[in-house]
């Protein structure tokens, strides 16, 4: 396998999808939503067939591709997959084939002409193929440059298709909220830009790369750093460690970067809310763990406690905000704000626990919110209201819908026997052993979230049927297709998470061995081993 360019293969299918999609007949959707949808899960099997050749064990980054680029500013095209990035691209390419199905008829509601099926499922496979970039890059400029790419098909699937529904945000407002997605993404993107370049006119000053020219190769980079071989000071390292930390936590969102977020995601349509959320936002937890640490451990130890204070201020803010809420598409939306805080929280705890659960969290917040944003989707696009207050007794019309709407809200509190349960609680034991305090308060949204979850639940859901609400229909198959698998990968890997864990575990301790941190002695030493006569432990 290793003689075929997997990981080209597998970020170009997409993009060679989106390209025979636009070239298809106009006035013909159904064509072009086939096509994208056999692209999508060709991609689905190349990522299954690099996951199954994949060795754990093995070295830190496989499948590596490796050519030469811009040799005058020591940039290559270099591609390597390591166990985080791999879940992810599982997790992108499983969701990106349901994702089409779910939005089958997304098009339709903007009714954009004869090739609105044939932009929209382009504009899908596009930011698909510019995500796997993003996470199976190992040049720090072909990182960057994806990075950035990828907001533009987004800010037109949020701009351009959106749900049209009583109360909804009219074209304007999703112009508004698209050009205020773009606006905050390339501002932290012009940022990190900077730092991107500051850290390459080190690398020239240290005569790294060939000839001495630079370079950005993240491995190069990453073993200088750790020889503390950049030549740089704390200052200036902690300087770039800022400009790229602020780009990943306005994409992440992180408060109080986070503010386009809920308006992006009750804007676009679910499934590409879903694709922005689940998937686009998770490049920036991922850099943070695979640019920030690596590349400026010392800077990340130094602003540990700071970030660490803003991702707890998050994972409460958007629970309570999301208890507050009347709009429930935009209620989901502020609980992936208190769930991306959980992340970042155990990425910046640095112990194993912490960033395994952190990982193991990015996989589960996607199904999850797949999973109850779609289902919520559903209601709307049949009630054509996202108020919750117009809703009541859904489960007697549609027992069905509400159940998958009951089993993916309990997945989001974080239910025992629940994907995200597991992850949560690696992240909070693995913050706990360092950081006490940060640990304890967030564990007050595991209490907040059972009050917005469940609350929400029972004014949509039960009760007498609402006035207006006696013809919603059943989930049909195309709808059972795509929520079906969700609900069973979250008790999947709530039940049994170890497939995923033997990919992250030994890709995390590569990452803590590579920034020099240690796990915090158990603040109970272990005891000595008792002596056959009577079990009292011998005396040294």
């Amino acid at each position: 396998m290793s003689a075929v360019p997997w990981l080209t293969v597998l970020w170009l299918l997409p993009l060679v999808g989106a390209a025979v999609v636009l070239l298809l007949p106009a006035g013909r959707p159904n064509p072009a939503r086939w096509t994208g949808l056999v692209f999508a899960v060709a991609t689905l099997a190349v990522a299954l067939g690099v996951a199954m050749a994949f060795q754990p064990g093995g070295e830190q980054f496989q499948f590596v591709e490796s050519h030469t680029w811009i040799p005058a500013f020591g940039a290559g095209y270099t591609l390597g997959v390591d166990g985080i990035a791999l879940v992810l691209t599982l997790l992108t390419a499983g969701l990106v084939p349901l994702l089409i199905i779910a939005g089958w008829h997304d098009d339709r509601e903007v009714g954009s002409g004869k090739r609105a099926a044939h932009i929209y499922i382009a504009l899908t496979l596009l930011v698909e193929g510019m995500v796997l970039v993003s996470f199976l890059a190992l040049d720090i400029l072909l990182f960057y440059v994806f990075f950035e790419a990828m907001l533009i098909p987004m800010y037109f699937l949020i701009g351009g298709f959106g749900p049209r529904t009583d109360g909804a945000p009219a074209r304007q407002q999703r112009s508004r909220a698209a050009v205020k997605f773009l606006l905050y993404n390339l501002l932290g993107g012009l940022i990190m830009l900077a730092a991107v370049i500051g850290l390459y006119v080190l690398t020239v000053q240290q005569g790294l790369g060939a000839d001495g020219a630079g370079t950005f190769d993240l491995r190069t980079v990453v073993a200088a750093a750790n020889a503390g071989e950049l030549g740089a000071g704390p200052v200036v390292l902690n300087a770039l460690f800022l400009g790229f930390m602020f780009a990943f936590a306005v994409k992440a969102p992180l408060w109080p970067l986070h503010t386009w977020l809920p308006d992006a995601a009750v804007s676009a349509t679910p499934a590409s809310a879903v694709l922005m959320m689940a998937v686009v936002d998770k490049v920036g937890t991922f850099g943070m763990l695979r640019y920030c640490l690596l590349l400026f451990p010392a800077a990340s130890d130094t602003y540990a406690p700071l970030v660490i204070a803003l991702a707890v201020i998050g994972i409460l803010y958007g629970a309570l905000l999301a208890i507050g809420q009347t709009d429930v598409m935009r209620l989901i939306a502020y609980t992936s704000i208190s769930h991306f805080g959980f992340i970042v929280l155990g990425i910046f705890a640095m112990t194993s626990q912490s960033q395994t659960g952190a990982t193991l969290y990015m996989v589960n917040h996607g199904i999850s919110t797949a999973a109850l944003f779609l289902v919520a989707g559903f209601l709307v696009s049949r009630r054509g209201s996202r108020l919750i207050a117009d809703y009541g007794g859904v489960q007697k019309v549609a027992p069905v819908l509400a159940a998958t709407f009951f089993i993916a809200g309990l997945a989001t509190l974080s239910l025992p026997g629940l994907a995200p349960f597991v992850s949560e609680f690696l992240v909070l034991i693995g913050t706990f052993s360092r950081y006490q305090v940060a640990a304890i308060l967030a564990t007050g949204a595991l209490v907040l979230a059972a009050i917005y979850v469940l609350w929400l639940y029972q004014r949509m859901m039960t009760g007498p049927v609402a006035k207006g609400n006696e013809g919603i229909r059943d989930l049909v198959p195309r709808e059972l297709v795509v929520v079906v698998p969700l609900v069973g990968a979250l008790i999947f890997l709530g039940v049994y998470p170890k497939p995923v864990l033997d990919f992250i575990d030994p890709a995390v301790h590569q990452t803590l061995t590579s920034i020099g941190s240690v796990d915090p002695p158990p603040p109970v030493p272990a005891q000595p081993e008792a002596a056959n006569t009577g079990g009292v432990p011998h005396e040294r």
